[in-house]
């Protein structure tokens, strides 16, 4: 697109469904450069990516070339498929419906890379869903607890 210049970054984050601690240490790393790669075929900039064995944190400079709404069904679509290809657990993986995305000024971009790379001692003081709605209260972001991420009843 000539012309076209923009400074777009998100940070996205999803969870395995139920939010059960699906990912594992052996083969988390594969799935990050696997969503890494799907990142970077539509042409946009992965600034960090990292998680727990129950959801994942990517943080990327989006270019204006496709929604959001597509990278992420993209992202969850296939790096679901690829799991399940890879026999990587027993039963079936699937994320969970839905993602949070928020949006960062060029300023605070360190300061969120940082924050996804530290992920394991964050959680150590905090759940996922205490996580999350920090953030969508944080970004003021109205939310009806009922449609948050289920875990398994």
């Amino acid at each position: 697109m000539p012309n076209t210049y923009t400074q777009i970054h998100i940070h996205a984050v999803f969870v395995v469904k139920y939010q059960q601690g699906l990912i594992q240490p052996e083969w988390k790393d594969e799935l990050y450069k696997y969503i890494t790669g799907i990142i970077q075929h539509h042409h946009h900039k992965l600034l960090a990516i990292n998680g727990m064995p129950d959801h994942v944190h990517i943080f990327f400079g989006m270019r204006p070339v496709q929604s959001l709404s597509e990278l992420m069904q993209d992202v969850k679509g296939s790096s679901s498929k690829w799991i399940n290809e890879q026999k990587f657990l027993r039963g079936r993986f699937e994320w969970q419906e839905g993602y949070g995305a928020f949006s960062h000024s060029m300023s605070n971009v360190p300061t969120v890379i940082q924050y996804i790379q530290n992920q394991e001692s964050h959680h150590k003081q905090q759940t996922f869903m205490e996580e999350y709605t920090n953030m969508l209260t944080d970004f003021s972001i109205d939310f009806d607890e009922r449609y948050l991420f289920k875990p398994l009843e």
